[in-house]
């Protein structure tokens, strides 16, 4: 995996492998300009050797989102840097944009991740000068005894910037992110993401082709099309405590030993919020910055199967999701395809249990299924709430569309 080019750039700095991170010179300045992928060499399997290496620059800092009923909530979070913006701007133009969940992040298995991350600091909390992380949760190079430890994650201090690396050989599945400083805080106060790796059978064409219609892509290598969908989504199960985001912002005593979240969230939203397909968010508090950018409905043809990439970041719920009237099989948890040798290890069930750090990969086939709106939502109705409204939640809308198509 490029480890001469890598180490090349990384040169001046104390590199620390475990091909998961690497850290830069203790809590500096420092940014990795984003490589040239010329070596010839079509890591990825899609017949390109030039488009192998994927760079993102994030900012991790504070916010403001807005409830499905209208409160607006302080947060912590990260954002994505646009590429017009010059390195020496990051930090005056990306203060207060905090976004939630953070920008997901999509990779090919065989691409490698160059992750730059700038700590533009908590500018409604001048007090505190919390350093940042970016933690790929469950990525197999960190076992699990170390997962759950800051040093598979490498922090960066307020107003410097310094580099990640990922290589993604073997390791497709639905994984997230998150900070994993005084984890329990910055994830309750929002710092997540979604991330996931598509794996090389997407490229075999034969494969896709044994789909009715063509399959889309697969959740994994399974060397038979048995993880094939046509529409896939992406959830991310959280919730805030509304105590606690006030206490932040007030700069009072934080209640970590009764947090207890009364919003519940589908990719930083409750419903309806959930299905609306517009960017959310904006509010005086964070100067008119969408925060909420991400949806949760979703939406297929009869006959076709949903892939739903599922994981929970709640800091103190479990969760148990159901879709009624549509089949649901789980093919995979925590970025593992169920497989023991040839057996598979799928099982078709009609609500998934899920707590927090875990990730799960659901089938949906609507093969036969009539036209029209299903529900996949949360059995505990004290999680379909915002705050005190209720019908809110762990809430989103599947909409079925006859075969012909979904119209506009």
């Amino acid at each position: 995996m490029r480890w001469k080019r890598f180490l090349s750039i990384v040169a001046l700095v104390s590199a620390v492998g475990l091909g998961i991170g690497v850290c830069s010179m203790a809590q500096s300045n420092f940014m990795v300009q984003c490589p040239a992928d010329n070596d010839g060499i079509d890591a990825d399997g899609d017949g390109d050797p030039t488009n192998d290496i994927v760079c993102k620059h994030l900012t991790a800092g504070d916010g403001f989102a807005t409830m499905a009923d209208g409160t607006v909530m302080y947060t912590f979070g990260f954002s994505e840097v646009p590429e017009d913006v010059p390195p020496g701007q990051v930090f005056a133009l990306r203060q207060v944009k905090a976004e939630l969940p953070g920008p997901t992040i999509v990779l090919r298995e065989g691409q490698e991740l160059y992750l730059n991350l700038t700590n533009v600091g908590m500018i409604n909390r001048p007090d505190l000068f919390d350093t940042h992380s970016v933690h790929w949760h469950g990525i197999p190079n960190s076992g699990s005894i170390f997962d759950g430890l800051p040093e598979s994650a490498p922090t960066v201090k307020i107003g410097a910037t310094f580099p990640y690396y990922y290589a993604t050989l073997g390791k497709e599945g639905t994984y997230f992110y998150h900070c994993h400083v005084e984890v329990t805080e910055h994830m309750q106060m929002g710092m997540i993401g979604q991330i996931y790796v598509l794996p090389r059978q997407d490229q075999d064409m034969v494969l896709r082709s044994s789909g009715n219609p063509p399959y889309a892509g697969f959740a994994y290598n399974d060397g038979d099309g048995s993880t094939g969908y046509h529409v896939s989504k992406a959830i991310q199960l959280a919730g805030f405590d509304s105590r606690f985001h006030a206490q932040h912002i007030a700069i009072q005593n934080l209640p970590f030993a009764q947090l207890k979240d009364d919003y519940h969230l589908m990719n930083g939203r409750g419903y309806p919020d959930t299905i609306n397909p517009n960017l959310l968010g904006a509010s005086p508090e964070n100067n008119g910055h969408f925060s909420q950018r991400m949806d949760a409905r979703i939406q297929a043809r009869q006959g076709e199967r949903v892939l739903l990439r599922v994981h929970n970041i709640s800091t103190t719920h479990l969760f148990t999701v159901r879709v009624l009237g549509i089949p649901m099989k789980v093919v995979g948890i925590d970025g593992k395809l169920l497989r023991n040798g040839s057996k598979d290890l799928f099982y078709e069930t009609s609500s998934l249990t899920i707590g927090g750090g875990q990730a799960a990969d659901l089938l949906l086939d609507t093969t036969g299924v009539p036209p029209g709106t299903y529900f996949f939502y949360t059995t505990n109705l004290s999680e379909l709430i915002n705050g005190q409204e209720e019908r809110g939640g762990i809430m989103t809308e599947i909409v079925v569309c006859p075969a012909s198509g979904c119209g506009t």
